[in-house]
This record gives structure tokens, C-alpha cells and sequence, in this order.
């Protein structure tokens, strides 16, 4: 699953702004056109002039090399010179299903993850969650997750924008299992060694994980045992019992070291 990267091409890109249009295609010829925040960053904050060059990202995994055409605090338009695949983007899809967390750590975990290349983060309320948001507060924190997600994937150069889903309930996680290539729980009670586990999901040449990270008090006796009967891979994450904001950073650091993706 691992693959070779010209770091010429992602030195040259990472040295550019990098804006985010979601849903962009464009071929070379082509305008796009900047407006609100991202046009007035470009013309105030970088003071860039026409004529200078930036990356846009259409958030599906291509970058387009452009050129200012012309610029204003309103409105900033381009023309594509060029595209090409996204060099940052993981060859492996991971999904999160974290654990809700209490207070502004599940903020802390999305950032880091999507710089480390997760593709999904979905909170979910386990038996031991101490933060318990009602509708209403949840709706609200999930807008807020996203913007930071975009946030956090311009800053690192993603390709793709890392969906944040809504909140969902134990059982509702257990019923999305099935769509991953595998599934990985990290139990604070032991488990297999990950580079054991690794070694498993590499043989297979499975592209699409899915691990399951438990909240400030661990699993539920009752949920470690429906996760492994939902054929979940018990790992460990080694002889120290790491924080709910640790272990994710950990497990996907570890995941994409294993998959080639730290090359």
C-alpha cells in the first residue's frame, strides 16, 4: 500500500496559499473565482498581486496551480494552469469512531487526526461518555467541528476535507462496522500488539480500517464484548493506558507508519 512521492511536486505545492473551493473541477484554461474570507486573506494579508501564483484545492483529492488574474478584498479571480492528484492524501481510508469526550477535546483530536490523514471522525455516545449534549447543543458543536476540520486540512495540505458525522449512538456505530475493510479496538484491557494487527490488514491489502476509540472511562464490559462479537480486532496501544485525546493520535500515527504513509 505504499507508494513512491516526488518531493520536489509537494515541497513546490506546500510553499504556496493553499485555499479550499469544495466540489472544484476545473481543466487548465479555466477561471475560478475566490470571494468572502479566503478573498480578503489574498488581497489584505498576503498582499498578493496579479500575475502571482496559488494553490486551489476543490477538496476531492486534486490541486489546481493558478494564477491571479485580478484581485480585490471582494473578489479574487484565477486562471488554472494546471492539476494534478493531491500528493498529501494517505492511500489507506481510516475512520474514527471516537468516543465522546467531555469538554474541548474532541476539537483537539480532530485537528490532530486530519493532519495525521484520517478520513472520517464520528463521535459517538458510549456507556461511559461524560459529556451528554442534548440535540439542540450537539447540532451546533457538530457546525463548529466541521469548520475546524477544513480548517485543519488547508493548514496541512490535505486534498480532501475529513467529514466530522453527526453524533450517533453505541448500537448506531456497531450497525456501520460492516462497511469497513476492518475494524480495530483499541482496548484499554489488552489486545493483540498493533504491528501484529498491521501486519494482518497488510496482508489482505485492506485499504479501508476503521478504529474505535473509547471515551475518559474505557469501555463498557458489555460494549467491548458486542464489539468483538461485530468481528472487531482487539489491538493495544502498548503497557501504558493512554488518555481518550491520546490514543487516536497514537493508533493513526502508528496505522500510517505500518501503511507506508510516513514515508
Amino acid at each position: 500500500m505504499s507508494r513512491a512521492a516526488n518531493p520536489f511536486i509537494i515541497r513546490e505545492v506546500r510553499k504556496m496559499p493553499r485555499f479550499f473551493i469544495e466540489n472544484l473541477v476545473r481543466e487548465a484554461g479555466e477561471s475560478v473565482v475566490i470571494t468572502g474570507q479566503d478573498a480578503a486573506h489574498i488581497a489584505r494579508s498576503l498582499r498578493m498581486k496579479q500575475g502571482e501564483r496559488l494553490t486551489v484545492c476543490g477538496g476531492l483529492g486534486r490541486d489546481y496551480l493558478c494564477e491571479i488574474i485580478l484581485v480585490s478584498d471582494e473578489r479574487v479571480e484565477l486562471s488554472v494552469l494546471s492539476q494534478s492528484v493531491t500528493e498529501s492524501e494517505p492511500d489507506i481510508h481510516v475512520t474514527l469512531y471516537q468516543g465522546l469526550p467531555k469538554g474541548d477535546k474532541l476539537e483537539l483530536i480532530i485537528e490532530k487526526t486530519i493532519e495525521l490523514g484520517v478520513s472520517r471522525v464520528v463521535p459517538v455516545l458510549m456507556q461511559r461518555s461524560v459529556s451528554r449534549p442534548d440535540a439542540k447543543s450537539a447540532a451546533k458543536k457538530h457546525e463548529r467541528y466541521r469548520k475546524q476540520a477544513i480548517s485543519a486540512a488547508k493548514q496541512c495540505g490535505r486534498g480532501l476535507i475529513p467529514e466530522v458525522g453527526e453524533m450517533i449512538s453505541f448500537r448506531g456505530m456497531l450497525s456501520c462496522l460492516e462497511r469497513h475493510g476492518a475494524v480495530i479496538f483499541f482496548y484499554e484491557c489488552g489486545g493483540e500488539p498493533l504491528s501484529a494487527v498491521m501486519a494482518g490488514i497488510t496482508e489482505k491489502k485492506c485499504d479501508d480500517i476503521a478504529i474505535v476509540i473509547g471515551p475518559e472511562g474505557g469501555f463498557d464490559c458489555a460494549e467491548a464484548e458486542s464489539l468483538k462479537a461485530a468481528g472487531a480486532l482487539t489491538a493495544t496501544l502498548g503497557k501504558r493506558i493512554l488518555r481518550t485525546e491520546t490514543a487516536p493520535i497514537a493508533a493513526l500515527a502508528a496505522i500510517m507508519y505500518a501503511t507506508g504513509n510516513m514515508d
